[in-house]
């Protein structure tokens, strides 16, 4: 009996063991997921609110890095979804925004030094929006939804949140700003009766983005407003100049131009109609097309396309830049970092790995991603992208920088360690300059690089040098 108690004692004993060593391993890779998660949320912008939600479209907000980097603006980015003939209602924001048409047509109107500025956007085209700019968007494509990605840089004047609209127009939803005076001082300001006033003030309640296909009806909530877009150009322009009294004009001189607009736009909406041909143009904002513009950088692997102020004036004034990168199947952005800015990216076709590195040479992230996802990069930091075996991959994305980037490549034919190779890095790397030399060299092509093989595919292949198998890489000779 004393045997075998001793034996179910000793069995016993076992058994809690391996419970522990199991509860311990799963302990173990719990931790190691967590911390994965964790670095992943830093990068990977998964912090999505829907901001606007209509039968005539939507908008989504990726909200930036959390203000984790300090030292540079913090872009949001968006996504508008706009069903055919919808508009987005007049407003303006607290933050610079930058629009990129990735799908469809669209007409934007925005206010640019007291007038009214029309352009027609196709997919591709990117185009600037000040803070504080009055603009309207109406999806102009014949049954296709209006895809825009935009990016929303924070102006310092207000701290609420990512950005804040102030509508123009709207009723019990949107609420007009204008809904906050005093009926009689809308009634004196524009001129009109009190009553009707309280129409316009109250009758749109299809939210900020609205149907134009059913508003014929001139009881409809958006008749306003499509009437406003059937007007020929030159009769806007030629509204947008006149003053909805003329003797504010001495006063007004005085206030914020933007302030300013504001009441033109609203005289030119809610007042009468006005003709005439006077169609004198200043100069004007324009669009940039990114699909239409030839790469920075073209090889068998891809292409990449950077836009700074250099190459589109409006960059200059919020502050931010605009790239496009185009990977082939298995292909590779050479690992690299950005000196002086903040990347953010949106994937817009197939998928890929990001892989991150922190500033003490150790793994941040190495991440999947694919179509929709949104990803950044801070400054400094190393990183690559490759795509999958499955498919081209496409990105886009906003800098924090309007200058040019010059990007800093650490591996391939014109990079870091290429211009730099010499007695000073052989002795970092502790090896000899013959031997960094045949490393340096073994990659013949530059900043996007051809589809990994195996090492065995490698060696067969004589794209292995010798000084590779000293390194202890596939053996210790």
């Amino acid at each position: 009996m004393g045997r075998i108690a001793s034996a179910l004692l000793l069995l016993v004993l076992a058994l809690c063991c391996a419970v522990a060593m199991v509860k311990g391993y799963n302990h173990h890779e719990s931790g190691e997921g967590g911390e994965r998660r964790e670095r992943e949320r830093m990068f990977l912008l998964r912090d999505m609110k829907r901001v606007v939600r209509t039968d005539a479209g939507e908008m989504k907000v990726v909200r930036g890095s959390h203000g984790w980097i300090s030292d540079m603006p913090n872009i949001h980015v968006g996504f508008v979804t706009m069903e055919p003939d919808s508009l987005f209602v007049p407003q303006y924001l607290d933050s610079d925004l930058i629009l990129f048409i990735r799908r469809g047509e669209a007409r934007v109107g925005s206010i640019y030094r007291d007038e009214l500025i029309e352009k027609r956007l196709n997919c591709g085209d990117v185009y600037r929006i000040p803070a504080g700019s009055t603009f309207y968007l109406v999806n102009t494509a014949d049954g296709q939804q209006l895809h825009v990605i935009c990016s929303m840089e924070k102006s310092d004047s207000i701290g609420w949140g990512t950005f804040r609209s102030f509508f123009i127009g709207g009723g019990s939803n949107p609420t007009s700003i204008l809904a906050g005076f005093e009926r009689s001082t809308l009634s004196t300001a524009l001129n009109v009766s009190e009553s009707q006033v309280s129409q316009i003030m109250t009758r749109q309640k299809s939210g900020p983005i609205i149907s134009l296909s059913n508003s014929h009806s001139d009881s409809h909530p958006s008749r306003v407003w499509t009437q406003f877009l059937e007007m020929k150009h030159y009769e806007r322009v030629k509204c947008l100049k006149r003053m909805v009294q003329v003797h504010e004009e001495a006063n007004e001189q005085d206030e914020e131009p933007i302030m300013w607009s504001f009441r033109k736009l609203l005289g030119s909406v809610f007042g009468n109609q006005v003709s005439g041909k006077d169609e004198e143009r200043s100069s004007r904002p324009d669009s940039y097309n990114l699909f239409d513009r030839k790469p920075d950088f073209e090889n068998d692997y891809g292409s990449s396309v950077a836009v700074d102020q250099s190459a589109y004036s409006p960059p200059r004034q919020s502050g931010v830049g605009l790239y496009l990168v185009n990977l082939t199947a298995g292909s590779m952005m050479a690992p690299h970092l950005n000196p002086t800015a903040t990347e953010y990216g949106i994937v817009l076709r197939g998928s890929g790995r990001i892989q991150i590195v922190f500033p003490n040479g150790t793994l941040a992230m190495n991440a999947k991603v694919s179509e929709g996802d949104v990803f950044m990069i801070p400054r400094y930091f190393p990183f690559c992208q490759i795509a999958s075996h499955s498919g081209p991959f496409e990105f886009f994305g906003f800098t924090t920088s309007a200058r040019r980037n010059r990007p800093q490549f650490l591996v391939g034919s014109s990079s870091v360690l290429q211009s730099m190779k010499g007695p000073a890095l052989a002795a970092a790397f502790g090896v000899s300059e013959e031997r960094l030399e045949r490393i340096v060299n073994a990659q013949s092509e530059s900043t996007i690089l051809p589809s990994g093989s195996s090492e065995e595919e490698k060696v067969k292949n004589g794209r292995i040098p010798e000084a590779i198998w000293s390194f202890g890489f596939l053996s210790n000779k």
